[in-house]
Parts: C-alpha cells; structure tokens; sequence
C-alpha cells in the first residue's frame, strides 16, 4: 500500500509520493482549470488571427496586444495544461524535459512583464508626446522591440536557470516533481527585473500619463487651445489609454500577489497559496481578451467575421475593420 502512494514504487525512498486530492475535489478543479485554459487558448488565438488577418488593425500599439496575446496563448495551451496535468500526476516525462518547460514556463512570464512596459511606453508617448508619436513609434520599430523583448526573455531565463539546464534534475529531493531551481542570486535578479523594476517603470509612466490626461481634458472642457502640454492629443488615444490603463491595472492585480509571495513569509499554509496564486497569474491571461472585446469594437467585429469564415474570402484581409 505505501509503494503504491510512490510515484515510482521501484525506486521506494527516492521516489515523490502521487498528488493526493479528494476524486471529486480533483475533478471539479480539473473541470474548471480546463474550461479557463480552453477559452484562454481560443480567445487569445481569435485575437492573434485579427491583428495578424487585417492590415488596418496592424498599428504599432497592436503589434504590442498581438505579442501578449501570443505569451497568454501559450499560457493557456501549454502552462495551465501542464498545471492540470501535475495537480493529480507525478511527472514522468524525465528531467530534460522538465527543464525545457520551466525554461519556457520562465521566458512566457518575462515576456508577459516586458511587453505590458512596451505598452505602458507606448500610451505614454502617444499621450504625453502626440506630435512625435508617428514618427518615433512605427510599425517597424514596434516589431523590433517586441523582438528584443523575447530575445532578452531567452537571454535572461537561460542566466538564472543556467545551472538547472546544465544539469537536469540535480537539484530536486525526489523523483516524479517538476520544479524550475534557479540560484540565489538568479532568484533576486528574477524578482527584480520581473517585479520591482518593471512594476516601477509602469506606475511611474501612467501617472505622468495620468496627469496629462487631466490637464487635457479640462482643456477640452474649457475651450482653452493653449495649454501646458504641446498639443491636444487625439480623444481616440486618449480612449486607448484608457482602455490599457485598464489592462495594465488588471496585469498588476494579477501578478503582484504572485511576486510579493517572495518577500513575506507565509509559513505552512506556502503549500496551497502559492499554487493559487500562480493560477491568479495564469487566470489573467484569459482576462486580457475579454478586456479587448469589452472595449474595442474592432475585436468584435474581427470575431464576427473570423467565426462566420468571411475572412477566407479573397482581399477580406483589406476589410475596414476600424
């Protein structure tokens, strides 16, 4: 009876002990987390399909939501499945396989962060600088950063877990877990240039945002054409900041419980608030969507004509979706 509790009974004292969950606790939880993770998946695949399928939406501060529906796609087809699959299983796919899905697991997150501060950049440049905007933010340059953003992603994930690559495995109690172990010091710098610096770049960029907005719009209010910034910007990116001000606050919702688990000390209850809060993390990957069809008509209308297949008709890619 005790070997059968093993996740590898040949290997007795060696071996991780199976996940023990209630059948009818695991089942409706694998239920739900199923359910997010599909709709995670099809909502961000329908946003990736818009962007990619019509030139009129190609601008540069979609060419940003494109990339982060691409890392909340991957969350929701290949994070949240793994999670299902390691909440009632042990993890028999070897320790080269484990390393590769925290390599992966690690780049999607900092991605995630790198491409909601290329956003918050974005608005503050088209807010704050309207004039300059088209020339400084172009669609090429927009397609160069999100580039360097994943190239960074890759190039710091392999840093801080250069040891865990190196060698599969070395560093887990037990055989049958899957864990990411990154070094002390990788650990500090994940906290730090995934947490703390981006966290602080975005507060500090919306409230200068913020407060633009504001003298803008009492400007509008009051008829008044000179004002303390250059120029008036347009109410439509004034919308769109709006709009990503709300992504952005939902992004920081959802991630800084996950962070700020590294700087307090929980004790015992760590076991089942850390794996909530990652869920929390992952849960905000299917939030984004529903923040683009609530708000931009555009995502509407591309769905419209994505689920009645209009889209296969020839030049459909010209349609004025805006």
């Amino acid at each position: 009876m005790e070997n059968q509790e093993l996740c590898f009974p040949e290997l007795l004292n060696a071996s991780c002990k199976k996940p023990t969950l209630h059948w009818a606790d695991a089942v409706l939880m694998n239920m739900v987390l199923s359910f997010i993770s599909l709709i995670t998946t099809v909502l961000n695949l329908l946003v990736i399909i818009s962007v990619s399928h019509f030139r009129k939406l190609q601008t540069p501060t979609n060419i940003f939501l494109l990339s982060l529906a691409v890392t909340d796609f991957l969350v929701g087809l290949l994070v949240m499945t793994a999670t299902i699959y390691m909440r009632t299983s042990c993890w028999y796919f070897g320790d080269i396989m484990c390393s590769l899905y925290g390599f992966v697991h690690v780049i999607i997150l900092c991605s995630s962060v790198a491409i909601m501060v290329l956003i918050s950049a974005d608005r503050y440049v088209a807010i704050c600088d309207p004039l300059h905007y088209p020339t400084r933010v172009t669609e090429r340059r927009a397609k160069l950063w999100v580039c360097l953003c994943w190239l960074c992603s890759v190039l710091f994930t392999t840093v801080i877990l250069k040891e865990d690559l190196a060698y599969p495995g070395m560093f887990k109690d037990c055989h049958g877990v899957c864990l990411a172990y990154p070094n002390y010091i990788g650990l500090v710098f994940y906290v730090v240039l995934t947490f703390l610096v981006p966290i602080a770049v975005i507060v500090v960029l919306y409230m200068r945002i913020f407060v633009v907005a504001v003298s803008q719009a009492r400007a509008m209010r009051s008829h008044v054409t000179a004002v303390s910034v250059t120029v008036t910007a347009k109410k439509s990116e004034l919308k769109a900041a709006r709009t990503l001000g709300i992504l952005v606050v939902v992004f920081l919702m959802c991630y800084c419980p996950y962070y700020l688990n590294y700087f307090i000390t929980i004790g015992p209850t760590n076991l089942w608030i850390l794996p909530l809060l990652c869920y929390i993390v992952y849960f905000n990957s299917c939030l984004n969507p529903l923040i683009y069809a609530l708000f931009y008509p555009w995502f509407r209308k591309a769905v419209k004509l994505i689920v009645t297949l209009q889209i296969l008709q020839p030049g459909s890619f010209d349609t004025n979706i805006l």
